[in-house]
């Protein structure tokens, strides 16, 4: 065999946060860690292995741990994050606070900055990087925007349309202009957390999605991709970024093993 047989293409790790929540199945009703499956098969048919990650105890020593393992990291949907993270008082519409959820993510985001791990927030993962930059949240559309436009209950995504900013991150993967989009949520961006750029808006103004161009790789949305299965594109994305830092993590290490 040559020196070369034993190696093999490594699929990027690509760790995504998780809901811990009370759930049934079959006779058990208990606390159990999920995601819905959308989210991982978007990763698998985009080249990535998918890794779950609950909230844990002691979340920064965790985090630490998890982050040396990954290559890439998507923050997911889920709950409101706490408005006191954002120094805001809560409105009777904010759902409960999922403190070890928030503290969870916020030090998985801080240590993958750190390391500059590609990273890719998905709507209430979008609305948590902007109050980690210190951006702020409308904790209720439709009161601060009159629109029932982006959540319509039922258990189903409403469609709407998102106009892409061009020579962005983002128009890169979907190009520019007008995109068709699945939302479900009732907050957003009110005010753009520090060094972020908007790469997309609805007609209202509402931010849909944004970047940090100083970053190596951080894109968000506010939209759900997962949602629609003929275009893993955003997903594509963050694996191809992911691919190339597995890349660059192997060579410094063979470098470090040489010295």
């Amino acid at each position: 065999m040559g020196s070369n047989d034993s190696e093999y293409v490594r699929r990027p790790v690509i760790g995504l946060t998780t809901y811990l929540e009370q759930a049934k199945q079959g006779v058990w009703d208990v606390r159990a860690a999920f995601l819905p499956q959308q989210y991982f098969d978007s990763v698998t048919a985009s080249g990535g292995t998918a890794v779950l990650l609950p909230p844990q105890p002691e979340p920064e020593a965790s985090a630490e741990s998890v982050l040396d393992g990954l290559d890439g990291l998507i923050l997911t949907g889920g709950l409101d994050v706490q408005p006191e993270l954002y120094g805001a008082e809560r409105h009777p519409s904010t759902d409960p606070a999922r403190a070890d959820r928030d503290a969870w993510e916020l030090a998985l985001l801080t240590g993958a900055e750190r390391r500059g791990l590609p990273i890719f927030g998905i709507c209430r993962g979008l609305q948590l990087i902007n109050v980690a930059r210190g951006g702020k949240l409308h904790q209720h559309l439709p009161e601060d925007l009159g629109t029932e436009r982006y959540r319509i209950g039922g258990g189903g995504f409403a469609e709407n349309t998102v106009d892409v900013e061009p020579e962005t991150v983002l128009a890169g993967l979907l190009g520019e202009g007008e995109f068709g989009v699945h939302s479900y949520h009732h907050q957003g961006v009110s005010e753009l957390g520090e060094g972020l750029v908007v790469t997309a808006r609805a007609d209202d103004g509402l931010v849909q999605a944004f970047e940090d161009p100083t970053s190596p790789y951080l894109v968000a949305v506010q939209w759900h991709p997962e949602e629609n299965g003929a275009d893993r594109r955003l997903f594509e994305g963050l694996v191809a970024a992911a691919r190339d830092y597995a890349a660059r993590d192997a060579q410094t290490r063979r470098a470090e093993v040489m010295l």
